[in-house]
């Protein structure tokens, strides 16, 4: 045997012996996957159920029509055999059509080899027309009912997605090329952070999607100047640094939502929505969520509004000596500005005089692909796990968000750690974005139950908190909403039915982008764009055949709004005026509870 034949021979060994160590660490975590299993109690069983008796109702309308699927059948087949006979064309060496190409916007086949290699351009196309089969069959159902569609799309989507080729370590090109150069250390490597990002996970797999190490929440995220001035069971409120001589006499106090941190407004200097705000002239105040334990399980709806923005009124009222106030909402924060609002209304209390609502849903008839988790069963379920645990852990809500988006958020990062067996790069916004955060079980049962399930905000004296039924249509307070064209969170179409709900006058605008990139926008990007229409006709499809097109940010416009609610300026004020106590300084404490602290 020749040198070269034996290296060659050991470099084999080599790896076959680091892929049966490969096979043998996944069939342990396989293993510790199915130990495991939940109960009958368990939510996410709850929902598996929900999810099969809706496939049971699309299977039964099928066969209701069988000359439907026959069609799909035989259109299917003919595409196969046009792939065959081109893919047999190219292995001749003639000329060949493509029969089916995935979206542009598809990453997953973005290898040269997908295309160039007449086998894995086989594989995808094969893939791709099986999914496009499945995809025409559901979709030419059409009568199911209730939300049993929207079940069915999202679970035919989960099960295509995780049969692509590019999710197989013997199927995709780039993690082949990648075990051959490495001997098979990749999937070592990758099974060891399967195994970790799975000891750190509750409810699902919550894969690491940025290099934590990388990022420290007040070094290089969140690091506007500013102090804590105050803080209670529920929040750290921050008052920023002013950057100018003059600030407007009106304070701006900001309510980020309570299911994330509100870093993601202050994610990095050249695009934080808070500098940007404190540099127009504001004083700014912002909450700072508590990250809830357990010992917080008897916290509120109700509690969150009187330790979060009323306290915060009280605060600013002392630290300013200014009892009118503008006011943020995004997302869930926005939804409680909304019902505080109602709260003060009846309370004859007037101190907040504009409010601005960022991707907010008020309205939740229509709450996007999320409402697919939302049914009685599952919430009863949930509750007996909140009801022993304390809380909603929030891993398990940042799984359910991630599998909105999978492709993006889950199986991208799949086939990079654990079969290319790379570390995730360094992205201060997916650092942020698994920077969960739990809630408090009594309040996330109240929310789930009287927005989600039964859309009581919208009703007349359809919730009741701290003793007062509230009604939003009595709401009188000058409002700005935004949304955003392709948030999956917070449809705009739903947000557009909630800015409806007031009495006051409301000013509608759609930005372009998602629920994250709309909103934050800095006008120097240049992107997106937004869309403006001082009408509110009944419809949202009406309001925008008459919205005009804006280049830059939202950002400007909404200065040009608030600038006219409160137009007089003074001298600008620092956190510890007026001998308020500074606490400590910005981002404070409490932003920096991770989830595995507080369960502790």
């Amino acid at each position: 045997m020749t040198e070269q034949s034996q290296s060659m021979q050991d470099a084999m060994t080599d790896m076959v012996g680091m892929a049966v160590k490969a096979s043998e660490q996944f069939n342990g975590l396989m293993q510790q996957v199915s130990s495991k299993s939940t109960s009958e109690d368990d939510p996410s069983a709850s929902v598996m159920t929900d999810f099969s008796e809706a496939f049971q109702e699309l299977s039964s309308k099928i066969m209701d029509n069988p000359s439907a699927l026959l069609e799909g059948q035989v259109s299917l087949m003919k595409d196969h055999l046009n792939l065959w006979q081109q893919t047999a064309l190219k292995f001749a060496g003639l000329d060949s059509e493509v029969v089916i190409e995935p979206d542009k916007s598809d990453r997953r086949f973005s290898d040269d080899e997908w295309s160039t290699n007449i086998v894995f351009d086989y594989i995808k196309q094969f893939y791709l027309l099986q999914s496009k089969s499945i995809k025409e069959v559901v979709d030419g159902v059409d009568d199911l009912s209730g939300n049993t569609k929207n079940k069915v799309d999202f679970l035919v989507r989960q099960y295509t997605s995780a049969l692509s080729p590019s999710n197989f370590a013997g199927t995709n090109p780039e993690v082949i090329r990648k075990t051959l150069e490495t001997g098979g250390e990749n999937l070592i490597t990758g099974m060891e952070q399967l195994s970790s990002d799975l000891e750190g996970s509750f409810g699902g797999l919550n894969v690491t999607m940025s290099d934590r190490a990388a990022f420290k929440v007040g070094r290089n995220v969140a690091t506007t100047p500013g102090q804590v001035i105050f803080q209670n069971d529920l929040i750290q409120l921050i008052q920023y640094t002013p950057t100018t001589d003059k600030v407007f006499k009106r304070p701006l106090l900001v309510i980020p939502p309570f299911i994330n941190k509100y870093y993601i407004l202050d994610l990095r200097e050249d695009n934080s929505y808070l500098k940007w705000l404190v540099d127009q002239g504001h004083t700014v105040f912002c909450i700072s969520w508590v990250n809830p334990g357990p010992k917080l399980k008897d916290k509120g709806f109700e509690d969150y509004m009187k330790e979060g923005p009323l306290a915060a009124l009280d605060v600013i009222k002392q630290a300013t000596g200014e009892s009118e106030v503008n006011a943020i909402g995004y997302c869930l924060g926005g939804t409680l500005l909304a019902a505080t609002l109602a709260f003060m209304k009846k309370k004859k209390d007037h101190r907040i005089k504009s409010a601005t609502y960022l991707a907010t849903l008020i309205d939740f008839k229509d709450p996007g692909e999320i409402g697919i988790f939302i049914n009685e069963t599952a919430i009863a379920a949930l509750e007996k796990q909140m009801n022993t645990l304390g809380y909603y852990d929030g891993r398990m809500m940042a799984f359910s968000f991630n599998l909105l988006r999978e492709n993006d958020l889950f199986w991208s990062f799949f086939v990079n750690n654990y079969l290319k067996g790379e570390r995730p790069a360094a992205f201060d916004l997916l650092y942020w974005n698994t920077d969960g955060t739990n809630l408090p079980a009594k309040m996330h049962s109240f929310y789930l139950r009287n927005m989600y399930l039964h859309n009581r905000l919208v009703e007349k004296d359809g919730i009741e908190l701290d003793g007062v039924k509230i009604d939003l249509s009595q709401v009188e307070t000058p409002s700005y909403f935004l949304s955003a064209a392709q948030d999956h969170i917070a449809k705009w179409q739903s947000t557009y039915r909630g800015a409806q709900l007031f009495k006051g006058d409301v000013k509608y605008v759609l930005a372009g982008s998602g629920h994250i990139a709309g909103v934050v926008n800095p006008p120097k990007a240049n992107k997106y764009g937004y869309w403006l229409n001082d009408d509110m006709p009944a419809e949202s499809d009406g309001w925008f055949k008459g919205a005009q097109k804006q280049e830059g940010s939202w950002w400007t416009d909404w200065q040009a709004w608030v600038d006219k609610k409160s137009t007089k300026k003074v001298a600008s004020r620092k956190p510890g005026d007026k001998g308020m106590q500074v606490l400590e300084a910005a981002p404070g404490s409490y932003v920096s509870q991770s989830i595995l602290d507080v369960i502790k």
